[in-house]
């Protein structure tokens, strides 16, 4: 489908968070600021510290699991608060995803709602800085940039981005998420498969950096790990776009323009003749998917 204009719309940021009172605060008063957004969800997936206490004075509304499930887990619970908190006579609140620990920098991601609501693009990525301190040799970025590539022929800049502002309807494509650390990957793939346009966006977001010692090393092993069977279980499924399909457009991208695997059908002309022989299903664009399902 593609991309509607949404002059009214209101975007629900949904901040999944676990042991973060340090930071949920300041991360929670800066998403509130960013224009549109008249809900701010935080899930605290079994937090010991405190943090949703921290979160509901800063003014979210907050869910808590009373032990962790993952980051995955907590978004489709943000989601399906959001749903349930959707006016019935409007249009569904755009979900926009924010890490904990942004603090500040969480306001930079007012960028990513434009795409979204003028129509451009189905979802929106941020597009971090390099950021001073970061460890890791860049091997699980990489893993994601080349799995989202043979799937759909796009390569991202930022595969692993948390910051994300996508439609209803993208969502409920990828819906149930990939687990864990995966969960980015599965849902660029998904959402690209389900024939929905993505764009990526500069942002001036900071976040926690992970370091080359004991924890950072294990961190990126876990990461690697769920990215890993996020792939494997779509490369089972088959779920993918077929090269042939996607071969153009992956040609033409560009970085930070907006990149759709499956092309739109071509528009109805109105001086078309009501006996022009119809099109085969096997030309439609879903017949280049495939899988029709994004369940993990």
């Amino acid at each position: 489908m593609s991309p509607t204009k949404r002059p009214d719309q209101r975007v629900a940021v949904v901040i999944p968070a676990k042991d973060e009172a340090e930071r949920i605060a300041t991360t929670v008063r800066a998403c509130r600021s960013i224009p549109r957004v008249d809900l701010v969800i935080v899930v605290d997936d079994g937090s010991t510290d405190g943090t949703q206490d921290h979160a509901r004075a800063a003014g979210a509304v907050t869910v808590r699991h009373s032990v962790s499930r993952g980051k995955a887990s907590a978004m489709e619970t943000g989601a399906s608060v959001v749903a349930m908190r959707d006016y019935s006579d409007g249009p569904a609140r755009l979900l926009m995803f924010i890490d904990a620990d942004l603090g500040d920098s969480a306001a930079s991601c007012a960028e990513l709602v434009p795409p979204v609501v003028d129509g451009v693009a189905d979802m929106s990525i941020a597009v971090p800085p390099k950021q001073a301190g970061a460890g890791g040799r860049g091997r699980v970025v990489r893993a994601g940039r080349r799995a989202i590539s043979l799937a759909t022929g796009w390569l991202p800049v930022a595969p692993l981005s948390g910051q994300r502002c996508l439609s209803r309807e993208a969502y409920e494509k990828a819906v149930p998420l990939a687990d864990g650390w995966g969960v980015e990957v599965g849902l660029t793939i998904d959402v690209l498969v389900a024939g929905l346009a993505v764009i990526e966006v500069p942002c001036d977001i900071t976040h926690r950096v992970t370091g080359n010692d004991r924890v950072g090393t294990m961190h990126r092993a876990s990461q690697y790990k769920d990215v890993l069977r996020a792939v494997t279980r779509r490369k089972l499924r088959r779920h993918r776009v077929r090269r042939g399909v996607f071969e153009k457009a992956a040609a033409e991208q560009d970085h930070f323009f907006a990149y759709r695997a499956v092309p739109l059908p071509p528009k109805a002309d109105d001086d078309v003749e009501s006996d022009e022989k119809p099109r085969d299903d096997a030309d439609a664009p879903e017949a280049a998917v495939s899988s029709e399902t994004a369940d993990d």
